[in-house]
Formats: structure tokens, sequence, C-alpha cells
């Protein structure tokens, strides 16, 4: 079936902007034109609408979509590891299949509902490891949000359970979703083993991916790194063969001069996330010196990707006034490149001829005029999730004047608030995690 967004403001390309009016012509999962529509198309009234590619969410964790208002009895943690110990690695112990299901859907629908068609997930459940991607994936199918999927693999729960997450990624890089694919998930340098690291390598070679890690999000990582292995942690994931073109490096808070050189040079995609950040009291990335090579994230801190591109402007406008207005759409363009590669689709996140119609129309009424040239400041001082009305996935309509199409939105909110009281009931049995990194002590 042929169908026409008619009458709007196309926004065809984030780097750079490029606006036109044009009617958005799709079939077949495709844009086919950007012109008039066509006799016989179904049209999608746009008049006084802004039409925009998905935005994509470089460094996802849905597993975190049920802690939003969590109780906590615990210490207060003072720093980051604790933040782990005590609040993210109580939480994914306590997941079991129905939870993982539940934080999919509700994460999910958090991201169609603001503008966000792709998310790039990073996933823990260490009592739950076999076949969680594929039960993640069937619920993101189910919504009909395009994912790029990963198993977190550690060896903080144990050698047995980082062997089950590095067979849970390579089972599910052979899987056929229709709107999933696969890469190569591990935690962080100083949660994994030479071995486990390298098992990792080996899996991202073997599949043509890369792997999806965290890196020198606090200065514990580097500590650990420099007394394991008497090395930065950039050094060692390039030793072990991780640091590569395809790989996606979440964070870098902590990095030095050496690693941004090394990370520069190798074209890996580093994942920024400013307000897990700044909600962490980790420091602050630096992304002027690592380049264009950086996309955003939200860190699983819900997957509104305009708030994150406000966060990060603001941010770098804080460092410096000359921080371009144009830089937090390039880094949204950059995230869409890292979800083209692992579809095989290049066109992702622009709207071209031949490009997946991941779409979102905006209700945004611009009272001063929009050019290629100011419309990076209606994005950062106008436009919000608020203005999303219809999105748009592999050509078909999943959100429809705010409301899900594929599913009763509020009876999956009413199934999530279930499994959230389970989820945190069963989290009041966990302890806070024993594992340390070295160098800590």
């Amino acid at each position: 079936m042929t169908v026409a967004l008619t009458g709007g403001t196309v926004l065809a390309s984030l780097d750079p902007p490029a606006l036109s009016r044009a009617d958005v012509v799709v079939d077949g999962g495709r844009v086919t034109s950007l012109g008039a529509a066509p006799e016989g198309a179904t049209r999608v009234d746009c008049t006084g609408c802004l039409v925009i590619p998905g935005n994509v969410n470089a460094h996802m964790h849905l597993y975190s979509a049920l802690a939003r208002g969590m109780p906590y009895a615990l210490q207060p943690p003072a720093n980051f590891v604790q933040i782990l110990q005590r609040v993210w690695w109580r939480l994914d112990r306590a997941l079991d299949a129905d939870g993982v299901r539940a934080s999919a859907l509700a994460g999910g629908m958090d991201a169609l509902l603001t503008g966000t068609t792709t998310l790039v997930d990073h996933h823990a459940s260490p009592n739950a490891i076999e076949g969680s991607l594929d039960v993640i994936a069937e619920a993101l199918d189910e919504i009909g949000l395009r994912s790029v999927l990963c198993y977190e693999v550690t060896d903080r729960d144990g050698p047995e359970r980082a062997v089950a997450g590095v067979e849970e990624n390579r089972r599910f890089l052979k899987a056929g979703w229709p709107l999933a694919r696969g890469t190569v998930g591990a935690h962080a340098s100083f949660t994994l083993s030479e071995e486990t690291l390298a098992a990792c390598a080996e899996v991202a070679r073997d599949a043509g991916v890369g792997v999806h890690v965290h890196v020198a999000e606090d200065a514990a990582d580097e500590r650990d790194a420099q007394a394991r292995f008497g090395e930065r942690v950039v050094d060692r994931l390039a030793r072990q063969g991780v640091l590569a073109e395809g790989a996606l490096l979440a964070h870098c808070v902590h990095v030095d001069a050496g690693e941004i050189e090394a990370i520069r040079d190798a074209g890996a995609t580093v994942a920024h996330n400013p307000r897990s950040n700044m909600n962490n009291s980790v420091g602050r990335a630096p992304v002027v010196a690592l380049g264009e090579g950086v996309a955003l994230g939200t860190d699983g801190i819900g997957a509104d990707m305009f708030a994150e591109t406000k966060t990060a402007y603001w941010r770098s406008r804080e460092e410096s006034v000359f921080a371009s207005a144009s830089w937090p759409l390039a880094r949204l363009a950059r995230g869409a490149t890292v979800a083209g590669r692992a579809f095989g689709e290049p066109g992702l996140g622009r709207i071209e001829p031949g490009a997946p119609a991941d779409l979102v129309v905006l209700e945004y009424t611009d009272v001063t005029p929009a050019t290629d040239a100011n419309i990076p400041w209606h994005w950062l001082f106008g436009m919000g999730a608020h203005h999303v009305r219809d999105v748009m996935v592999a050509g078909e309509m999943v959100v429809a004047d705010r409301l899900l199409t594929r599913v009763d939105q509020e009876e999956l909110a009413a199934k999530a608030r279930e499994q959230a009281e389970r989820l945190w009931e069963r989290m009041d049995e966990i302890p806070a995690h024993p594992f340390q990194p070295e160098g800590d002590g």
C-alpha cells in the first residue's frame, strides 16, 4: 500500500540539516519519493507539521524501565561503584523473563511516544540469560520498534553466567527477527576477565559485528585496568581486538589523550549519555576531543532523545560559548549510522528515496521562520517530545494521533505497573552486590 504524508515540511537530513516542502511517499517499508503524492495513495494530512527522521538512541538499558519511582532502603551510595552494587546489580538479578518482557514493552512504548524509532539496547538479567534477547525482540516487534540488541557479558556473577552471556550473544546473532539485529555486549573492563573479554571479541569477529561495551564511565574502570593489567581501558580493548570501527563505546568519560587518539584512529563510535553522567556524578566526556565519532544515548534514563540532545548541547555550551547548535543533530545522525550499519541500511536516519521509512510527524508550530541554517535552534529551543503526533517504522504507522496502533497502551501500562511491584518485592530480598573493582579498596 502506498502512503503519502502530505502538506508538511520535511527535515530530510540532520547532518547537514535540509528542509523542504514536499509530500513523503512510502511504499514497501521505504521512502519512494519526495514530491507530489501520487493518485490513489492513502494520505496522511501533515499540514502545519514537521516530518523528521526517527530518532536513534545509541545506548539504552531497557531493563531499567520499571525502576522509575523504585523504593530504596539501603545505605545511600556514596560513589558510582556503590550505585551499581546497591541499585542496578540488584535490579538485574531480580529480573525474570516476565520482568524482561514488561521492561521492554514499557521502555519501547516510551521510545515510540517520544519519537525514537530505534533503540541500541544493552541488556542484563543474570538469573534469566538464555533466550532473554528473544524476549526483548518479540516485545519490541509487538509494538513495532526497531532495535539492535546485545547481552551484557560480565564476570561479576561468576564464570558460568559469563559463558552463558557470551552464548546468548552468539545465539541471537543467528536469529532472524525482522526489526531486530544483534551485536556483542560486554559490561566494562573492570568486570571482565581476560578470557571473557577475548571470548566477546571472538564472537564479534566471527559474526562481523562490533562489541558494545561501557568504557571509563567512572575513574574506577581506569584504576582497575591499571591495577590488573598495567594499562588503560582503551589500550586493553585494543590489545584484545575489541577496539575497531564497529565498536560502540559507551560513556568514555575518563579516557585520556592517548585513548582518545586510539578511539578516533579506530573509527569506533562513542555513545555519549550526558543526563546519566550528570545523574551519577561521574564527570563530563571529552566530546569535542572525541570528534565526529560521537553518538547520543540515554543510558536508560527514559528514551526521549529530544531531551538528550538538549542536555548534550547545554553541557557543551557550558564548557564553551562556541559550541555549535548543529552539533547534537549531527550526533543523532551518527547514531543512525550505527543502527544503519547493523541493518545494512545506509539510508537509515534520512528521508530520501530508498531509505527505510522510519519517520516522525511533529505538530510543531514554528512561530518564527525555519530554514536549513536555523532549524537546529528550533530543535533545541522549540521542539520536544510533546510535539510527537505520529510515528512510522519500516513504513507502518505505529503511533497515530499520539496512541500506539498495535497494542492498547493503557493495558500495557497497567501490566507494567503490576510487574514493577513484583520486581521491587523481589529486589527487597537481594543484598548489595559484593563485586569490587581492583584499585578501589
